[in-house]
């Protein structure tokens, strides 16, 4: 988001139980650290605590990423030299039916940070695991590897998060999260964490952002990463479940491409290039991530779910992007040579479209891709009330050329693919832009008789805002009137998705919390806003209002129980 749209709004530790396959790195800068023997470490060990929990994710259906920091207290971190710490991997919480342990080690050079990709694990099964240093334990985190595409399943279930800036309130979101009951894993679409210093975008009591100044280099993104995983709320999610995550902008800067951000100037901060290196390099150090060792940087990759789902997660952000366009009347957004993704990306989604064969195509993706007709939303807003038709047309001008609306050429090769290709049960995912939309994707949206090719969920925001208070509510209005495909549209209210998945049908709760400012109510939903919208097979219209999925709920409590919370 630029400024304008702001106000609206308002190595890797280079450990692995084994050498990895095709992953592994620290997304674009040497990896360094070793290796120990299987076993139990001998000699003085330092004092260490495990101050931002455990985390695991890119479940697949032998492996899983592990991950968790070790802080030296005795010493500096400068002094503290190669630490090694154990990990182990059970079946049962006490930890009791081991299936593996191992010792590897970390250092300053991966700011402590240790990832672990836990290999010859069974397909579609949950685990537990521990990492230590000595006696010093982590807490027990849960996680689960994929079922493989020839285990028949019928039924996943995850929770699909975004935009959640700290200084912005309580992660009351994430709490709720780790609540439920029945979740086989999370989606984070990005902006994990905040560029920006202390009141520039968020002044929440007690939650100052850290380093006291906007992030620009290596030391202030691992600081910031940081201070987000010292959060108990985010904590109890990744303790609970594996993550599947994207970045977006601001876990580098706003409105980041290839070649620049809005909120980079290169006279006063330095390269972009050094520092999109070294957002990339935290990134990696500090998320759950599988790194590609022969495509460092890369975070577009597959997953698939028991012929369910086949999921591809996009980066529209770094990877392939040229700058966004300033106006909606600007003929380069409609150039083909423009680029939103790489044709390497390009040809890998759509060849990726063409050959599932799961019962669902996912994609999950950072900026929303249905189109908006900002000229019939603003004659609909004037009819609806809105009082700042100027600042309203502000806002949605610099919210819509971050997305595909300012890169038409490429949306048009995925909806040309749907289309000739005759594939269905498409679902989109993204996140971003801090509010709830359920839209119908058109060829042509303004053809009302054309049969949809699929359908895309916008999350709320983790924290971040959304329309102000006297402004979501007509606008909502003047958006869906201007915008039939767009089915359902929330513009200021903080939550999540839970998506339920069958052959039958993908359905999307969105739920929202009471609140992200008081400590009382963290993790409490506001059940009069819950929304329940879907698709069934075979048809991209969106079905509304159904009852809301009820959980596994005899599975998941009598095999995979819930494990309790510690703090470090």
């Amino acid at each position: 988001m630029n400024r304008q749209r702001r106000a609206v709004m308002k190595g890797l530790a280079a450990v692995s139980l084994t050498t990895l396959s095709g992953c592994g790195g620290d997304g674009g800068n040497s990896a360094s650290g070793q290796q120990a023997e299987a076993g139990t470490v001998s000699g003085t060990l330092p004092a260490v605590k495990f101050r931002h929990g455990v985390a695991s994710g890119d479940p697949l259906g032998d492996r899983v990423i592990l991950w968790t920091r070790v802080s030296p207290m005795d010493v500096l971190e400068r002094d503290a030299g190669q630490i090694p710490v154990s990990v182990v991997v059970a079946t049962d919480p006490e930890l009791t039916q081991v299936v593996t342990r191992q010792v590897v080690t970390t250092s300053l050079d991966s700011d402590f940070c240790v990832k672990v990709d836990a290999q010859g694990l069974q397909p579609n099964r949950w685990y537990y695991y521990q990492f230590s240093v000595g006696s010093q334990t982590s807490p027990v985190g849960r996680t689960r590897t994929f079922p493989t595409n020839k285990q028949a399943v019928e039924r996943a279930r995850f929770a699909v998060v975004s935009c959640s800036n700290y200084a912005y309130g309580l992660f009351s979101v994430y709490r709720a999260v780790s609540t439920q009951t029945d979740l086989d894993f999370v989606l984070h679409l990005g902006d994990y964490i905040y560029e920006y210093g202390p009141g520039e975008y968020g002044d929440y009591p007690g939650h100052e952002p850290n380093p006291p100044h906007e992030i620009t280099e290596l030391a202030h993104y691992r600081l910031r990463h940081a201070q987000y995983k010292a959060d108990p709320h985010l904590q109890a999610t990744h303790q609970q479940f594996p993550m599947i995550c994207i970045w977006d902008d601001h876990e580098s800067a706003n409105d980041s491409y290839v070649g620049g951000a809005e909120n980079h100037d290169e006279a006063t901060e330095g390269a972009w290039s050094q520092r999109k290196s070294d957002a990339i390099q935290a990134y990696f150090e500090w998320l759950p991530i599988r790194a590609v060792e022969s495509e460092p940087g890369r975070i577009w990759r597959e997953f698939s779910f028991g012929g369910l789902i086949d999921l591809f997660m996009l980066d529209t952000r770094l990877e392939g992007r040229d700058q966004p366009v300033e106006s909606m009347t600007d003929p380069k957004r409609f150039e083909s040579a423009r680029r939103l993704v790489s044709e390497a990306q390009m040809q890998w989604l759509q060849s990726g479209l063409e050959n599932s064969s799961a019962s669902w195509r996912f994609v999950g993706q950072q900026v929303m891709f249905a189109e908006l007709n900002v000229a019939r939303t603003l004659d609909a807003a004037e009819t609806a009330g809105v009082a700042d038709l100027n600042g309203f047309n502000g806002q949605l001008l610099s919210l819509n050329m971050d997305q595909w609306d300012g890169y038409v050429s490429d949306r048009e090769k995925i909806l040309t693919t749907l289309r000739d290709k005759q594939i269905d049960n498409t679902v989109i995912f993204t996140g971003d832009i801090h509010t709830s939309w359920a839209n119908e994707i058109q060829y042509d949206p303004g053809n009302l008789a054309e049969t949809p090719l699929a359908v895309e969920f916008v999350t709320p925001s983790v924290t971040s805002p959304g329309f102000p208070e006297d402004l979501a509510g007509p606008a909502a209005v003047a958006v869906r009137a201007a915008n039939p495909h767009m089915k359902y549209v929330e513009l200021k209210s903080p939550g999540f998705i839970l998506v339920d998945v069958t052959r039958e049908r993908t359905q999307s709760e969105f739920y929202y919390v009471r609140n992200i400012t008081g400590e009382d109510e963290v993790g409490q939903l506001d059940s009069s806003k819950t929304k329940v919208v879907g698709v069934r097979a075979g048809d991209a219209r969106i079905v509304e209002d159904e009852p809301v999925s009820r959980p596994r709920t005899v599975r998941t409590a009598l095999f995979h129980p819930r494990i309790r919370e510690r703090m470090a």
